[in-house]
């Protein structure tokens, strides 16, 4: 498809070498002399790119650039001028051009500057393509080999590099192969993880971060600083939504570590946010804090003492500090505890949860409308992007980015997007979670689950004293024989968690301070 250039200047007569040598290397373009013949071109026949002079007699290149913008302003725009006035690229700059050089331009500036902003897309998912196939046999042998856990978070961030790097490719085949790895990955680091988990639980030497440690071991540190820490917990933020949301993030903040931590299972909030406030695991809470604890089929939030659990851990590891938790579960409260920082800033911590994007995740179960909105991972991203942009939480790390604060982000979980049933029945009493169950009078194939029967070895609360953990792994889910296949109809292809996948263990933990 060739590449249409408009070229307005009042001495386009001297262009002609110009514009002979774009037409020779393939592009069309049309020479006009005025604003006014610019505007009347791009209505006839709108252009991909146009290069204006900003000295032009009658409407000036600044008064084309905003008639131009108003009407078609995704247009891209290049300002041509002699002059190097401060004043002039900032009102350039202000009516959203695309580009600005300065006169004499030679051939070779034109053109990098049209591949720029015409071909640059193409040229980078080009490349893009390429890299990956160059990389994918390697990226293959990483799965085979992979043997421990730092490598399935080296492997993970590639396979998430991959994922968001491709993302904008309109090539089925290529995503249809990088599904393929991630898949295969995802089936490896399943097996990977239920080989080691028990041993990590019982104190072996190289293991990873797990939940209830991350504070002890990542937070607890910070607090020995002057400066104030802020603890922002997103709940069920996975690590591919962090890396799409952290080029706006970081407009504000600059990252200081960038580093993953492992979930432990049920990767859901009642067991994996409680351990990590707590630090300590489910059934040691049961046993220690009883009155801190609900379980499965008692009446109460699951979560409702973080805040004391928190208190409890502090103090446990000496922390005799001022604190404040704050759960936003409405813009409204968000904005408040914006307009409370200059108080917070004279806590050594303060810890604010956000439960938006589990929030989502739900209503994308529930409505058809936001399942069509988050329809894959790409538009989950999005939308998480877009949330964080218009959000009371964007509000407050652009307060504290004017502070010398630590702020950390992180949280609980992750999810992963459900694609295949797993038969298994169950009495009343049977938690509901499609990821997990626990219960009495389960029946499944051991074959499809990763099941534990005595559930004191994952230091999870038992119920009975025959009441297993059976625990989904990849993107499968429970489902019951009765109304089966309505029943994995309205599930299929939502995003859950409480099982075992890449995507709902490995989990980000970021350290942010302020650019200034």
């Amino acid at each position: 498809m060739q590449i249409n250039i408009l070229w307005a200047d009042d001495e386009i007569d001297l262009l002609k070498p110009h514009i002979l040598f774009l037409e020779d290397k393939g592009y069309a373009v049309t020479p006009v002399h005025s604003g006014r013949e610019a505007l009347d071109a791009i209505e006839e026949n709108e252009p991909d790119i146009v290069f204006l002079d900003e000295q032009m007699p009658g409407l000036t290149g600044l008064d084309t650039l905003q008639r131009i913008k108003q009407q078609w302003p995704q247009l891209p725009v290049v300002m041509i001028t002699k002059s190097e006035e401060e004043n002039l690229m900032e009102d350039a700059l202000g009516g959203k051009i695309s580009d600005y050089l300065i006169k004499p331009v030679n051939p070779n500036q034109i053109l990098l500057t049209v591949k720029k902003h015409t071909e640059l897309r193409r040229l980078q998912n080009e490349r893009s393509s390429m890299n990956y196939q160059q990389q994918f046999r390697e990226l293959a042998v990483q799965v085979d080999e992979a043997n421990g856990w730092r490598e399935w978070v080296e492997l993970y961030r590639k396979l998430v590099y991959w994922d968001m790097e491709l993302a904008s490719l309109d090539d089925s085949s290529l995503h249809e192969i990088l599904a393929s790895q991630r898949r295969d990955a995802n089936r490896r680091f399943c097996r990977y993880f239920e080989s080691k988990y028990r041993d990590w639980l019982c104190g072996g030497d190289d293991k990873p971060t797990l939940s209830p440690v991350l504070l002890r071991e990542r937070l607890f540190p910070l607090l020995k600083e002057e400066r104030p820490t802020f603890l922002i917990v997103i709940d069920n933020f996975r690590y591919d939504q962090w890396k799409y949301v952290q080029p706006t993030i970081e407009q504000h903040l600059r990252t200081v570590h960038d580093d993953l931590y492992f979930a432990i299972i049920p990767t859901t909030t009642q067991f994996a946010r409680n351990a990590m406030f707590a630090g300590l695991m489910p059934s040691e809470i049961e046993r220690k804090y009883p009155q801190y604890w609900v379980n499965e089929g008692e009446q109460g939030w699951k979560n409702q003492y973080e805040s004391e659990l928190l208190e409890e851990n502090l103090r446990r590891n000496g922390f005799n500090i001022r604190y404040t938790y704050s759960k936003v579960l409405n813009a409204q409260y968000g904005k408040k505890l914006v307009d409370r920082v200059p108080d917070m800033m004279h806590n050594r911590l303060n810890v604010v949860v956000y439960n938006f994007i589990d929030m989502l995740s739900h209503a994308r179960t529930e409505s058809d409308i936001v399942r069509e909105l988050a329809e894959d991972e790409r538009a989950y991203r999005t939308i998480t992007l877009s949330w964080l942009e218009h959000s009371p939480l964007f509000d407050l790390l652009k307060v504290l980015s004017e502070r010398d604060v630590n702020v950390v982000i992180t949280t609980d979980h992750g999810s992963v997007k459900i694609e295949h049933p797993v038969r298994v029945k169950g009495d009343r009493e049977v938690s509901t979670n499609l990821r997990y169950k626990q219960g009495r009078w389960l029946d499944y194939n051991p074959r499809d689950v990763f099941e534990e029967k005595d559930p004191s070895r994952l230091f999870l609360p038992r119920l009975h004293v025959s009441a297993p953990y059976i625990f989904c792994h990849e993107n499968d889910f429970f489902a019951y024989p009765n109304n089966y296949n309505q029943y994995v109809q309205y599930y299929n292809s939502t995003f859950q968690h409480g099982g075992i996948s890449m995507e709902e263990v490995m989990i980000p933990y970021i350290v942010l301070r302020s650019k200034q």
